[in-house]
């Protein structure tokens, strides 16, 4: 055991645990994606009316030509991929039915053709992916027809996939008018209300294209965009709310009462339960040109956040007890698993071993790129040692130092909500404060410097001042940045042919400024008190030997493409990625690799003086790693905990107008914490920040544009 325990702590042994888990966490990942190998998963392509389409395709054992089947098409919402569909995937395709997971367009491997305008951006994916896909899948012969031409298709999806559903819905009854069948039987949203789909169809005529038709919606409690009261509705106190991260319950709302066909004054519907629904005469320009319809319509109404329907047991059983419902009537004959309980589930087993191969991939990177320290031009990475920065000696010293880790720790995430959003008012205020500290800082620069001039007789004195004369020059102009970058917020990282990943655009502005900010505490502390203890330029690491530089580069390069080399190679194996909840890394297509490239200098900026700060102050302290972690993400975790617990235990969050920014937050954590132990333990390998900074650039560049919406043919 000792020399087991001898053999991980060197790069080959760690390396072999971490490829170990990688290899057996996707063998097992593979395994409960196809339930047991009982079901045939593929990833599949095909032309489609607005650009070219991808999924996975799950196939029961059986299912095919000589046995069609009902089919389940099942997709994401905005910014995620089709293997974030994996429970009702995986769950339905195990009791019989074939699935078809779902990539929309500009998401994930799916692309628009049609060149796209940045102001109808938005407009795009959600409103045509599902009915796109579904005429795809009613032109297979697997797919189960009654005798009239109808087919048994359901289409389901969270949040923007559960918009796309219902215009699914609406474009096929469109449709059937004209051919006389529908390709869509049943649909069920999850996360999803009509906020954004009346946008394009009134909600009485959304209702009323439903026909006759099972439809459902998963209406979490704590959704933080949906299943809100119209201002009607709402109370005096509510309506001093501005924001949509608040608790709900949708099926006593009016807009949930006439999606379960109850008048507006019905008392409170019962969740789970299917209610006879008139649908509604449809209408085009005011005219009649179908009937009302009796249908069947069911809420559920499960106490969760947006995000959270995504890898909860309660969604997965709703709608796995929703498309029961819906096909009870029409199961294959040599359909197996069917009657299986909506709480019989193995999905998540599935996302636990996701899990321990996303271990195993990071786990990798550290002794593979020590390894890789080993080859000839590549050793050139490793400089020779340093002294680490000075530590605070007196207690003054040390308080300060608490308060500037403290201010680091907790401005990320003060500022975010104000970064991400660029808000015209708090941005302008921030503004001010930078020309505030312009001025400030240019005063003492000259004061420093007349100083020193006056003192130079006395050369320790005029030392000192000649110290603080540059540091405050140096803390003018960053100022003098960061004013320029909230000036000209608005023209920074805008959606544009370029820059074309929305989300992306909002984090790289906020890194960016954070790592300003950083590097002006860093300039103070070194100019203001760490110079004159003796610190010098390079203890930070900051070596400008080109050699060190490229060689650091190349070794980041070599590293990040043998970690997605084996990546791939799981992919082909055995059909999975690594990942958890939102937080994935996958697969690249060319697109994602240049869009890399365009975002990755920025991120640059952030990650190396992000490397070169953490080292600066908890290199030798004592719980280094911890404290670098904190540094890194402590505020951004305080905020989460603030936002999430108040809205838990009040029905309000803290910031209840930050919807979407929170939720970014549970993949930009993780990536944030491993970054912070990269930056720690390469540093120690190598005696500077390059390596760091480069890794963890590419990296988390990469893992950031693939798993975000991408809009490719922006004009």
């Amino acid at each position: 055991m000792t020399k087991f325990y001898s053999f991980l702590k060197k790069p080959q042994g760690l390396l072999a645990l971490s490829l170990a888990l990688v290899i057996l966490g996707s063998l097992f990942a593979g395994m409960f994606n196809t339930s047991v190998y009982s079901v045939k998963v593929k990833e599949i392509q095909f032309k489609a009316d607005h650009g070219t389409l991808n999924g996975l395709l799950y196939m029961p054992g059986g299912a095919g030509a000589n046995d069609p089947r009902p089919v389940i098409i099942t997709t994401h919402g905005y910014l995620n991929t089709k293997e974030m569909q994996d429970a009702p995937a995986i769950e339905m395709s195990r009791r019989g039915y074939i699935v078809l997971a779902l990539d929309q367009y500009d998401h994930g491997d799916s692309r628009w053709s049609a060149d796209i305008p940045v102001e109808s951006a938005f407009f795009t994916f959600w409103i045509y992916s599902q009915y796109d896909a579904a005429k795809y899948i009613y032109g297979q012969d697997y797919t189960m027809k009654d005798d009239k031409g109808n087919a048994y298709v359901a289409v389901g999806g969270h949040s923007m996939g559960g918009f796309s559903s219902m215009m699914a819905m609406y474009h096929d009854e469109l449709n059937a008018l004209k051919t006389g069948y529908r390709m869509i039987y049943a649909g069920i949203s999850a996360g999803a209300d009509y906020s954004l789909s009346s946008v394009v169809v009134p909600p009485d005529q959304m209702l009323a294209a439903y026909g006759n038709r099972t439809v459902g919606m998963v209406a979490g409690r704590y959704d933080e965009f949906f299943f809100n009261k119209s201002d009607a509705e709402k109370s005096a106190e509510e309506k001093k709310v501005a924001g949509s991260v608040t608790h709900k319950d949708y099926k006593a709302t009016i807009s949930g009462k006439a999606f379960l066909g109850l008048p507006a004054d019905a008392q409170t519907a019962e969740g789970g339960k299917f209610y006879q629904a008139q649908s509604g005469d449809l209408k085009l320009e005011d005219k009649v040109v179908r009937p009302s319809e009796t249908g069947e319509r069911v809420l559920y109404t499960p106490n969760e956040t947006h995000p959270w329907n995504h890898i909860s047991t309660a969604t997965t059983a709703d709608l796995i007890d929703f498309y029961a419902y819906a096909f009870k009537d029409v199961i294959s004959p040599n359909q197996t698993g069917a009657d299986m309980g909506s709480g019989n589930q193995i999905w998540w087993l599935k996302e636990a071993f996701n899990c321990v191969a996303l271990i195993g991939f990071f786990l990798m990177i550290v002794p593979l790129s020590s390894l890789l320290l080993r080859v000839p031009f590549l050793r050139k990475a490793v400089t020779e040692p340093i002294a680490t920065v000075s530590a605070p000696a007196t207690g003054k010293q040390k308080s300060v130092y608490w308060a500037a880790i403290a201010f680091s720790t907790l401005v990320p995430a003060i500022l975010y909500p104000t970064l991400m959003d660029k808000k015209a008012g708090s941005i302008d205020a921030l503004g001010t404060t930078a020309i505030v500290m312009l001025v400030l800082f240019a005063v003492v620069a000259a004061a420093a410097f007349v100083m020193a001039n006056a003192k130079k007789d006395d050369a320790a004195a005029s030392a000192k001042m000649k110290n603080i004369g540059k540091g405050g020059a140096l803390l003018a102009v960053a100022s003098l940045v960061l004013w320029l970058m909230f000036d000209r917020a608005a023209h920074l990282f805008p959606l544009s042919p370029f820059f074309n990943e929305p989300t992306t655009n909002q984090i790289v502005y906020w890194a960016v400024v954070v790592a300003v900010i950083t590097a002006l505490v860093t300039f103070a502390f070194h100019y203001f008190s760490k110079k004159d203890a003796g610190t010098r330029f390079s203890h930070y690491g900051i070596s400008l030997n080109p050699s060190t530089i490229l060689s650091s580069l190349c070794a980041a390069l070599i590293a990040v493409a043998i970690g997605y080399a084996v990546l791939y190679a799981v992919q082909a194996i055995f059909g999975t990625d690594f990942r958890i909840w939102t937080f994935a890394v996958r697969t690249l297509k060319i697109e994602h690799l240049i869009t890399a490239l365009r975002y990755s200098p920025f991120f640059l900026i952030y990650y190396f003086i992000s490397v070169v700060a953490l080292n600066a102050n908890t290199r030798g302290a004592k719980g280094g790693y911890a404290l670098s972690i904190v540094l890194n993400v402590g505020g951004l975790v305080l905020w989460l905990a603030g936002q999430y617990g108040m809205d838990f235990m009040s029905g309000v969050g803290m910031y209840p107008a930050q919807a979407l920014n929170g939720i970014l937050l549970f993949a930009l954590v993780p990536s944030l914490i491993i970054a912070a132990v990269y930056a720690r333990k390469l540093f120690e390998k190598t005696n500077n920040v390059w390596l760091a900074a480069f890794l963890n650039t590419l990296l988390f560049t990469m893992i950031s544009v693939a798993n975000t919406t991408m809009y490719w043919n922006l004009v």
